[in-house]
């Protein structure tokens, strides 16, 4: 039987991805400081004996594990709203040594164990994109100081490292470039836009825009997303790739707002407030090459995957 390692195996996108891979019968290592990650987000795996839970920081703290055939690197703070603790802004520092000394350590691992390495990317490394959509050919544009940097910048560097260890070591990697991504497990307090517009509209309170709502997102349904990650994952073409993996429905935020109050029948007005410096404009997937490489596309409609969402919430 094969093992798995998932770091950030506790968060909203790994702890999908740790109930996929044990529903496909791999023994999964799940290691997670819970920083911003949640132990809830697993328990139901706990009892499950495919299913292991390491609370460890993959910056600090190196465990002998058995021999792991696949690490999967989603480790990373990944929110960029400044009034939520669990996002980037609230944790500079760890967020960059997660990406840089944390991605060296488990590419050592896989040097080590001849493990197969995927590094859990983002869009945020094309910035502000002067380019729409973004293909992975893009090389951003990026403010390499600015607030946002801790994470843009932490992540193109785990790229950039990612491929010196394939290049000089011939370590098996791969790299995907995550969209934004919702559905159940969110935190509500992730400060992301659609968790926040949801629990907000759910609530009764205003609805928060920031800036004149007029930027766009693309939004991709979690099990869609888990789906391109594995496919990626065990894919042989996707060896030394850069692959976009995220839902081309282009939407503004403003017209996201408009669904989700419409979907909760929310009677809450629009509020704004000033946007984040560095906000990008413009966020649109090209995924032609996951489509070529993966024959992958995501299948879950706005709609539904908002209507889950919303039941979601409406239960926790």
């Amino acid at each position: 039987m094969q093992s798995v390692l998932v770091a950030g195996g506790a968060g909203f996108i790994g702890s999908h991805l740790c109930e996929s891979l044990l529903l496909s019968n791999y023994k999964v290592i799940c290691v997670d400081n819970l920083l911003t990650g949640d132990k809830n987000n697993i328990v139901r795996f706990l009892s499950n004996p495919l299913f292991t839970f390491i609370q460890a920081d993959i910056v600090k703290d190196r465990r002998s594990l058995p021999k792991i055939d696949f690490i999967f690197h989603l480790a990373s703070p990944a929110s960029p709203n400044k009034k939520s603790l669990r996002s980037y802004i609230a944790h500079p520092i760890e967020t960059m040594l997660v990406n840089s000394v944390g991605t060296q350590n488990l590419l050592n691992l896989a040097k080590e164990d001849d493990a197969v390495f995927l590094f859990a990317s983002t869009s945020e490394i094309y910035g502000d994109p002067a380019v729409s959509p973004q293909p992975e050919t893009y090389f951003g544009n990026v403010n390499p100081v600015g607030p946002r940097s801790v994470y843009d910048e932490a992540k193109r560097f785990g790229e950039a490292i990612t491929m010196a260890y394939f290049r000089t070591h011939g370590v098996d990697a791969r790299i995907v470039r995550i969209f934004n991504t919702y559905g159940p497990w969110m935190q509500k307090d992730d400060g992301r836009v659609v968790s926040n517009l949801i629990n907000q509209a759910l609530q009764g309170l205003p609805l928060t825009i920031y800036g004149d709502g007029k930027q766009t997102r693309s939004f991709c349904y979690v099990t869609d997303m888990v789906l391109g990650i594995q496919k990626a994952m065990f894919a042989d073409l996707a060896r030394g790739e850069v692959i976009n993996l995220g839902n081309p429905d282009e939407r503004t935020v403003l017209e996201i707002a408009a669904i989700i109050k419409e979907m909760t029948h929310a009677t809450s007005q629009i509020v704004f407030e000033p946007l984040p410096t560095d906000d990008p404009k413009k966020r649109k997937p090209d995924i032609t090459k996951a489509k070529k490489i993966l024959n992958w596309t995501p299948s879950v409609s706005l709609q539904e995957g908002l209507q889950k969402t919303i039941e979601y919430f409406k239960s926790v």
